[in-house]
C-alpha cells in the first residue's frame, strides 16, 4: 500500500463517518485499521464560557472571514442591501473577504457601549466557533496563553473532544 493511501485512511479512522467510504475507495478490506495515534492534548475536553467582555472583538487589527452565506445573512439581519453592505463593512483581503474595523482594530459590530456584538444572532463562523481556533490548541501552552488574554477560557462548561472538533473543522484561524 502506497504512504499516502495509509495517511488518507489513518485520518478517515479519526473521524469515523469517511472511514467506510475511503475504504471502498482505495479498496481495502474492511477488517485492516490503520495504526492508532495519539489523542490530541486536549482529549478530556476544556472549559470555556463567554464572560461577554468583548476582548476578542476590540483590540490589535485582524481579521474577520467572512464568506457569501454569513454576507447575506447580517446583511439581511440589518435589512441593508447586500451591494450596500459589502460596500459599508466588507473588504477584499487577497482573494478573501474580511469584515472592516474601526482604527485600532475594533471589529464595526461591536457596540463599546454595550459591549456587546449588534449581530450576534448572524456573527461569522470565526467568532461563534471561538477560542477552538487550531491556532488556541497547538500545544497547551497556546492555549494558556490565549486563557491569559480570554477571561472566559478555563472556566464554564466543559466542551467535548468531539464538539472541539466539530468547532475546528468549521474555521482554520
Amino acid at each position: 500500500m502506497e504512504q499516502s493511501e495509509l495517511f488518507w485512511l489513518h485520518l478517515a479512522e479519526r473521524d469515523g463517518y469517511y472511514t467506510h467510504r475511503i475504504r471502498e475507495v482505495i479498496q481495502l478490506p474492511m477488517t485492516e485499521k490503520p495504526p492508532m495515534t495519539e489523542e490530541p492534548w486536549y482529549h478530556n475536553g476544556l472549559r470555556f464560557r463567554c464572560t461577554g467582555c468583548g476582548d476578542c472583538c476590540t483590540g490589535a487589527p485582524g481579521h474577520v472571514w467572512v464568506n457569501k452565506a454569513e454576507i447575506e445573512a447580517i446583511a439581511a439581519s440589518l435589512g441593508v442591501e447586500l451591494e450596500q453592505f459589502e460596500k459599508r463593512y466588507v473588504r477584499l483581503v487577497g482573494i478573501r473577504k474580511s469584515l472592516v474595523e474601526f482604527p485600532g482594530g475594533d471589529c464595526v459590530f461591536f457596540d463599546n457601549q454595550s459591549r456587546g456584538c449588534k449581530i450576534y444572532d448572524v456573527r461569522p463562523r470565526q467568532c461563534r466557533t471561538w477560542p477552538f481556533w487550531p491556532s488556541n490548541l497547538r500545544t497547551p501552552e497556546a492555549w494558556k496563553e490565549m486563557c491569559g488574554e480570554c477571561p472566559g477560557a478555563d472556566k464554564g462548561p466543559c466542551y467535548s473532544l468531539k464538539r472541539i472538533r466539530a468547532d475546528m473543522a468549521v474555521m482554520h484561524v
